[in-house]
């Protein structure tokens, strides 16, 4: 069983697969290397990303992050500012400090090989990392995949079946799931909400005190990161000349905060989805919810609903939020993927709408039925999305598709609260499968890799 912490991770953009992801194998490589007791004898180090991590990694920004991962640096714990420099400071010098103590020679073009070409069978986010000595023998090999929401793996843990690697786990949920339906059947046997029962569940991890302190870091960091986009201004980085444009959007509602006008509920979604979005485009700090690349939706919403429209804005609603949210994320995870490399942009924004959708409809009081059915409708109306990013960068027309996101969540959630309480025809459980076959037979074109769709439509100037 995973714990909601694991789905919203506070990290960097503009990736969770491309660059947290990476950065976090590159670091745990190093790690390994310096208890093996042979980080001293490295004088090369050789990384070879694969499949969508080469095809979309230099827009991505997974070279740099590759980098940063290989100098000891953490997503959760980067500086945005510190970071740059380091880098900077490693291509005037042509040398990196491997976790701050190992000094080798390094460069980029030569050490970092982009193997397109290559798909592993396990994961498209295929990564192997050499270290040689000063000889050119090799110390250590490993291959690892970035799976998705800043979740890696090595190869051995995704040969291993689903079914011993969480026996390995070692943690054992007092309500464990596996499918909505388990979900809802606890509930009902235990009275309990569905935010209730994780939080049941998050105490076989860590003492509650804890989670819940997880939890408001997690809604703070959400909150700083919308602060910042509605603030900063100018072109985003990477080529396409994207202009922001979620300060100008925000200056406008705040000059008119009480208008009377009803399409200006969507006016409020898409500045605050946008402006973390941008955020994300630039590098920023955001969190995965439960990827970057959808990471404004559920903060848009919550955002909105807690604060803006007059909702109790105390920590108990964004923590209910979340821990629903965070439950709809891991069905998802665990049944089918929330990476774009695999299952195209519904495994990302689609899951995300999903996700918000079930969270503000507990929000509103639902049901756990009610909150299945509204993830449902937010999963049902993204069945297909690609993923297609122009130039590779995290941009167009990911910013916006956001905003759309965060408009398509509420919805979902307004018609699930509409129902007279019979069956839905289409379950939680099985839209979820059918977005997992879906991905599965989507073109290796429209995800991930820009190699279709508005990639190769859209001239870059």
């Amino acid at each position: 069983m995973l714990s909601v912490l694991d789905i919203f991770r506070i990290g960097i953009g503009p990736s969770s697969s491309h660059t947290v992801g990476p950065m976090r194998i590159a670091r745990t490589f190093v790690k390994a290397l310096a208890k093996a007791g042979k980080l001293e004898r490295t004088a090369r180090v050789h990384t070879q990303l694969q499949g969508s991590l080469a095809l979309t990694g230099v827009g991505h920004g997974t070279l740099d992050a590759t980098i940063l991962g290989l100098m000891g640096f953490a997503p959760d714990r980067t500086c945005p500012d510190e970071a740059a420099a380091a880098l900077a400071k490693m291509r005037e010098e042509g040398r990196l400090s491997l976790a701050g103590k190992r000094e080798v020679a390094f460069d980029p073009k030569a050490d970092i090989e982009l193997a397109g070409h290559i798909i592993p069978d396990l994961h498209p986010n295929g990564m192997t990392i050499r270290a040689e000595d000063a000889s050119g023998g090799v110390l250590m090999e490993r291959t690892y995949y970035s799976t998705g929401g800043g979740f890696v793996a090595s190869e051995a843990q995704l040969k291993r079946k689903a079914k011993d690697d969480r026996i390995n786990t070692g943690t054992f949920a007092p309500f464990d799931f596996t499918s909505a339906a388990e979900l809802l059947a606890s509930c009902k046997a235990t009275g309990m909400t569905i935010a209730e029962l994780v939080l049941a569940n998050e105490d076989a991890f860590r003492p509650r005190e804890q989670t819940l302190e997880g939890i408001d870091r997690v809604a703070r960091a959400m909150d700083q990161c919308i602060e910042r986009g509605l603030t900063q201004r100018g072109i985003l980085p990477g080529g396409l000349k994207v202009e922001r444009r979620a300060p100008d959007l925000w200056d406008k509602l705040s000059a008119n905060p009480q208008s009377n006008e009803r399409e200006q509920l969507f006016d409020w979604l898409n500045c605050y989805a946008m402006a973390v979005n941008e955020e994300n485009a630039a590098g920023g700090r955001v969190v995965t919810a439960p990827t970057n690349g959808a990471a404004g939706i559920i903060p848009a919403v919550i955002r909105f609903y807690c604060v803006t429209a007059g909702e109790d804005p105390c920590r108990d609603s964004r923590r209910t939020f979340l821990l629903t949210a965070g439950a709809i994320g891991l069905l998802y995870k665990q049944r089918a993927s929330i990476s774009g490399a695999e299952m195209g942009c519904q495994g990302e924004v689609g899951v995300a709408c999903s996700m918000a959708a079930g969270g503000l409809a507990a929000l509103w009081g639902a049901s756990p039925v009610q909150i299945a059915s509204a993830a449902e409708i937010g999963m049902e109306h993204n069945l297909g999305l690609t993923c297609d990013p122009v130039g590779g960068l995290v941009q167009v027309p990911c910013i916006e598709r956001n905003a759309i996101g965060a408009v398509k969540a509420v919805n979902a959630a307004r018609l699930a609260l509409h129902r007279t309480g019979a069956e839905t025809l289409v379950s939680l459980d099985q839209v979820i499968e059918t977005m997992r076959q879906t991905g599965l037979d989507m073109s290796n074109k429209y995800k991930e890799t820009s190699q279709g769709g508005l990639a190769v439509n859209v001239i870059e100037c």
